[in-house]
């Protein structure tokens, strides 16, 4: 396969790379690298898909969602497919990867960050949390790394702890939701989320990844309705 460095920017937490990947005549393949680990790429998207999808399922209506980590943006697609969705605030810590998304670097990144309903802001996923007003959010979903066990950058390991949930459980109104997606089970996950939220469903979720069969999770933290 053919890799083409597309971009390329240095922040205090690393090294962000673009390529593109071509191989034979099939279609080129954006991909994302952080410190030489890969992240994601458009090729395989059904697990950023999924995310959105299984999360928006879990909330009856969703209308303003907050989604922490931007990526290639799949999961803020999936999310302002649906029509509940009023508000999608995505929370990217790099500059350079929303910048890359709105200046057409990734192709699709203008008409997505076109949409009205999509606000982008570059900051900490946890310091978005602190500072958002009391139940302003139906919907928060974690998509910043692969779970609290393949951690894009170890900082964000507070992230799944129970101080920075309790955080998060504070910006969610009644019958909302927090989801968190993982790429292996994390029971120490679920028993966290258990004792800050109380009601939390674990659901595996089969993919087809390079040609490989595989599960990943869903952790579903949901804030009970009023009596």
């Amino acid at each position: 396969m053919n890799h083409v460095e597309v971009a390329r920017a240095v922040s205090e937490r690393g090294e962000l790379v673009l390529r593109r990947c071509q191989e034979g005549a099939a279609p080129a393949v954006l991909e994302l690298r952080a410190n030489g680990i890969f992240v994601m790429d458009s090729r395989e998207t059904s697990t950023e898909r999924a995310l959105a999808g299984a999360a928006l399922d879990v909330v009856a209506r969703p209308r303003d969602v907050l989604v922490g980590g931007l990526g290639l943006g799949f999961t803020l697609d999936q999310v302002l497919a649906d029509p509940r969705v009023e508000r999608c605030v995505v929370v990217e810590i790099e500059q350079a990867l929303v910048d890359w998304m709105r200046d057409g670097t990734v192709p699709h990144g203008p008409a997505l960050l076109a949409d009205w309903r999509a606000d982008v802001v570059v900051a900490d996923i946890a310091a978005a949390l602190a500072g958002a007003r009391p139940a302003s959010y139906d919907l928060v979903l974690l998509d910043v790394d692969n779970g609290p066990g393949h951690l894009v950058h170890d900082a964000n390991a507070r992230l799944y702890q129970r101080e920075l949930q309790h955080t998060a459980r504070a910006v969610l109104r009644p019958g909302g939701a927090l989801v968190v997606w993982s790429a292996a089970a994390d029971p120490a996950l679920e028993a966290t989320l258990r004792s800050v939220y109380g009601e939390v469903e674990a659901r595996a979720l089969p993919v087809v990844l390079q040609g490989r069969e595989l599960h990943y999770w869903l952790y579903a933290a949901r804030v009970p309705c009023p009596a």
